[in-house]
């Protein structure tokens, strides 16, 4: 779950950093205001990535992408790919889960079977 999850995040990184570009020339707001939100979310991008494993960290990931779809209102670009990497963020979490589960079945049945070599 981890690598999916964490491609999503550094994916949204980006997207955040080129929103913020283009938030600074459509929008009314100052340009510290629009890096500090942008640098605030791209670092909370890159600290999730690694705290992945840790509980909540999922959570915070979705509080995340909730952040991503209202950025639309800034930048009307952003409902949509807000939307696209809410969707991703499921499928890493939900299709990570299910690999990681696979990943412990085989474990257990390697561990259980006698060496044939």
């Amino acid at each position: 779950m981890r690598t999916l999850c964490a491609s999503t995040l550094i994916g949204e990184f980006f997207v955040i950093g080129f929103a913020g570009l283009v938030a600074m020339k459509t929008s009314g707001l100052s340009m510290g205001t629009v890096w500090t939100v942008s640098g605030i979310a791209m670092a909370l991008c890159v600290v999730l990535c690694g705290m992945l494993s840790r509980p909540g960290a999922v959570q915070i990931g979705w509080a995340l992408q909730i952040g991503l779809v209202l950025s639309g209102f800034v930048v009307t670009t952003m409902f949509v790919l807000g939307v696209v990497f809410a969707a991703l963020w499921w499928a890493s979490v939900h299709f990570g889960r299910k690999v990681d589960e696979a990943k412990a079945r085989f474990a257990a049945a390697a561990a259980a079977s006698p060496d044939t070599a």
